[in-house]
């Protein structure tokens, strides 16, 4: 769940703010230092390329949590939605209409994420149904969507769509353009058993056409061919160790179970999936490892998602600090996805620390909040300029490994 895919990636000059929508590369918006920070938003950093989706999952993670998140919170990101149903990364003046000169644009990324928090929220089946309209209209003919509309089909963007309309209770394998639907998309993205990779998804192919396998696209693969969203609780275990299989039809279930064979492989050795930023590739990405453990939870290998998240439960809690509100979110999905307590990640109080990060949620299930924001919790996260290759070297989550970088093994 992180910043998303393009040919530029999203180069900081502090930290990289985790599961923030993909940024296409010739849309990218300029920095926004002078913005303000709105009142109901979660973290305290520029919202201009994460807004919306760092909202979204931090209501998901509330509502997933039992709790009953701020009027405030919801009004803003209800506030955000364009005209014609979409929603932009984020929108300084709701005033100005969407998609014209100098307007916001809206992205397929931010839209599902608003969506899939919507559907969880209840109560705005209204605005839900408008934004799953200009998710159908912005379907590419190859059955899939890329960051924004009549871009290039990506694996992440697909599978953050296809998250949107199973929580709606609409079957993505209906959504059928031209040349197929979601689910071939996905399909066509997957490495052979037998090729270096076998199993993983490539966030696109290449120039040449080639896949090659991204850690990333293929953790956010697993969701989208199962047709789930973010949000998963523990599925029953089972009892073999995943292996790649090329025998018979390319389903829906085989992609998953593929895809999720190469992530149980790639983090059996450390714990964590490496960073493929450049200049970072020696340091662990520990986005991409939430990422992943919700995944292989997902698929019912959840002895498999017990290594990533031990890890992280040892080693994430500052990297979350520093990154905000989308970075606990992502954390706390990941333990509700291993049947964890996120109260007691490590040495550190996960819904606490997200909490303080944001409007005060209502207790529901939980007791209440008392509210406080303990300095060394808040979001000190700083976003980063939009560049090719500038990256300090700070994992991130969801959507941001893809952009044709090298891969992970």
């Amino acid at each position: 769940m992180n910043v998303r895919r393009s040919a530029a990636a999203l180069a900081a000059i502090g930290v990289l703010a985790a599961a923030a929508p993909a940024t296409a590369a010739d849309t990218s918006p300029s920095a926004s230092p002078e913005v303000a920070v709105p009142t109901g938003l979660f973290g305290k950093s520029d919202p201009t390329y994460d807004g919306v989706w760092r909202q979204s999952l931090a209501l998901l993670a509330q509502r997933t949590l039992g709790y009953r998140p701020a009027a405030a919170a919801v009004d803003w990101l209800v506030g955000q939605q364009c005209d014609k149903g979409g929603f932009a990364a984020f929108r300084a003046d709701t005033a100005k209409p969407c998609e014209g000169k100098g307007g916001a644009q809206p992205d397929t990324n931010s839209t599902a994420a608003a969506v899939q928090a919507l559907q969880a929220l209840g109560g705005h089946d209204a605005e839900a149904h408008r934004a799953l309209d200009w998710l159908k209209d912005a379907q590419n003919k190859d059955g899939g969507w890329g960051y924004t509309p009549g871009s290039p089909s990506d694996t992440n963007s697909t599978s953050v769509v296809i998250g949107a309309f199973a929580g709606a209770g609409q079957d993505p394998g209906e959504l059928r353009a031209a040349k197929g639907t979601p689910y071939e998309l996905l399909s066509a993205q997957a490495l052979a058993c037998d090729e270096d990779g076998g199993g993983a998804l490539a966030y696109q192919p290449d120039k040449k056409g080639r896949l090659v396998a991204n850690a990333d696209a293929t953790a956010a693969g697993v969701l989208g061919a199962l047709g789930k969203g973010f949000v998963n609780a523990p599925a029953e275990a089972r009892a073999k160790a995943p292996a790649c299989s090329s025998s018979g039809r390319a389903t829906e279930a085989r992609v998953a179970d593929n895809a999720a064979a190469y992530l149980a492989h790639a983090v059996a050795a450390s714990g964590h999936l490496e960073s493929a930023l450049p200049g970072a590739e020696d340091q662990p990405d520990y986005g991409n490892t939430a990422d992943a453990v919700v995944a292989l939870a997902a698929d019912g290998w959840s002895t498999q998602a017990k290594k990533p998240y031990a890890w992280l439960e040892k080693n994430a809690a500052g990297w979350a600090r520093q990154s905000g509100p989308a970075a606990y979110a992502q954390l706390i999905l990941a333990a509700h996805a291993v049947g964890a307590d996120a109260r007691h990640f490590g040495g550190t109080d996960l819904v606490r620390s997200l909490n303080a990060t944001g409007p005060a949620p209502r207790a529901a299930a939980h007791k209440e909040e008392s509210g406080e924001r303990a300095g060394d919790e808040s979001n000190t996260g700083v976003w980063w300029i939009v560049g090719v290759g500038l990256v300090a070297g700070i994992g991130i989550g969801f959507l941001l490994s893809g952009r044709r970088k090298k891969q992970q093994p």
